[in-house]
């Protein structure tokens, strides 16, 4: 009975225009944590200290204030969100842990109707804001979902190169003489899996890439240790055609693979997405292209490769009042490149024509289906101060902020490329990214950011007209 008074709830609110489901989308490490804890601590400061110029409904005046409510979807665990602010508080501060599973917080906004029915009707109305965090890794299964096994197998097989051959070269030598008509032995297949997990683990930690699939192998949650997670791609399918490996029966050691991996598809990645993706209104995706700029070319490439993956999963459409109802789909979407506060003000035009190159195509893509969309420098939370230093008698743009380890530092981190880089950039190797910690946080203001209003003025301002 609550199920079905949920769900009549939800379908109200959408009615009225006063639901909003966010996708904060990102790949692993692009800082997705860390904006929904600034998003949510800058709505919840709008009555008593804003600092949100950009936002129209603050700046104006219609915006009455911001709550945590109780979320509806009582299944899922509830976002971080004052673990993540006593971390940013404490001494030293320190950043929010990244999520290892999914989590959901929702917001009441309540403001006054400037045009409609609403203002007709209502004095003050409330906008409910329901925002899900996920780990980056899982979100990369996403395009499993249009592959067989067999497809999938030669995906991987194709991007085994550079630094990601180096790293599969001990369950490469694993697999050599697997024989995939042999019957099914499952403690072969365990024991190859978890070599070519720890490949996956290694190309993540140690080649700075991005694309890492399964995403569950990495970051498995309540599936660790579970079958479904054993298994691996059939890279050696060249040593045999498709046709042969049709003959393959369903308990052979291929027979095994293809029921592991089918079951993956169906059973985790498509249920992950029929319960979160399919249902977003709107979506910021966030792309942090800082860090791959310092790792290097192979380490750029990979992160934009992972990202054309990432956004052919989701659906655009434009979001009309029947779709809103029955097939709710995104009709607005932010490109966002964060950790802008990692480099100096005058080089944020140049982040954001880098990301504008980076997502070129899905922005076609969209823009063909009627979609809204835009690109913005931020930083959730603010970890360095801008200023000038003398260099040989000139004053230059300079950072000044506090590395992990504690160390004060001052420093120009480089030029960033406007478009994608050139062989002339990689071999200068001209960009010196520092992670930061944040800055000290005073816990009765706001936290301190960059363009956090510019964003939310964009997913929400016309929803709090």
């Amino acid at each position: 009975m609550n199920r079905i008074s949920n769900e009549v709830n939800k379908w109200v609110n959408r009615s009225l225009d006063r639901h909003v489901r966010l996708a904060v989308t990102g790949l692993s490490r692009a800082g997705k944590t860390a904006f929904i804890t600034s998003l949510i601590n800058q709505l919840l400061h709008v009555s008593t200290n804003p600092r949100l110029p950009m936002f129209s409904a603050v700046r104006e005046g219609y915006l009455l204030g911001s709550k945590r409510v109780p979320q509806l979807d009582m299944h899922v665990p509830k976002f971080g969100y004052d673990e993540g602010i006593n971390a940013l508080l404490s001494s030293p501060p320190s950043w929010p842990q990244p999520t290892s599973d999914v989590s959901q917080t929702r917001l009441a906004l309540r403001f006054k109707p400037q045009k409609g029915a609403l203002k007709l009707f209502q004095d003050t109305a409330t906008l409910y804001l329901d925002i899900i965090d996920y780990p980056g890794e899982w979100l990369l299964d996403l395009p499993l979902l249009e592959l067989d096994f067999i497809s999938w197998s030669k995906q991987q097989a194709q991007v085994l190169k550079g630094q990601r051959l180096a790293l599969a070269q001990s369950w490469l030598a694993m697999g050599e003489h697997f024989d995939p008509f042999a019957p099914a032995d499952e403690a072969l297949i365990e024991t190859i899996a978890a070599s070519f997990t720890d490949y996956l683990h290694q190309c993540k930690a140690e080649g700075g890439l991005h694309w890492v699939q399964p995403g569950r192998f990495v970051l498995p949650g309540e599936l660790a240790g579970a079958p479904v997670l054993q298994f691996f791609p059939m890279i050696w399918t060249n040593k045999y055609t498709e046709q042969q490996l049709a003959t393959a029966t369903d308990d052979s050691n291929f027979g095994m693979l293809k029921k592991r991996y089918k079951y993956y598809q169906q059973h985790v990645v498509k249920a992950f997405y029929n319960d979160h993706f399919s249902k977003f209104d709107r979506q910021i995706v966030l792309v942090d292209c800082l860090q791959p700029l310092n790792a290097g070319h192979e380490s750029f490439n990979d992160m934009r490769q992972a990202l054309d993956q990432l956004m052919q999963s989701f659906k655009y459409g434009r979001s009309s009042m029947l779709r809103r109802l029955f097939a709710p789909r995104i009709d607005k979407v932010l490109f966002a490149a964060t950790k802008a506060d990692h480099i100096t003000p005058e080089q944020h035009p140049n982040l954001v024509g880098l990301l504008q190159q980076l997502v070129n195509e899905a922005w076609q893509t969209a823009s063909f289906e009627g979609i809204t969309m835009d690109c913005v420098s931020l930083a959730s939370i603010q970890a360095s101060e801008p200023g000038f230093v003398n260099y040989q008698g000139k004053q230059v743009p300079a950072l000044r902020g506090t590395d992990i380890d504690g160390n004060a530092q001052t420093f120009f981190p480089g030029d960033v490329p406007r478009r994608l880089p050139n062989q002339d950039f990689w071999n200068r190797n001209g960009f010196d990214f520092i992670n930061l910690r944040p800055l000290p946080q005073q816990v009765d203001e706001p936290l301190p950011h960059i363009r956090m209003d510019k964003a939310l003025e964009y997913l929400l301002g016309d929803k709090l007209q």
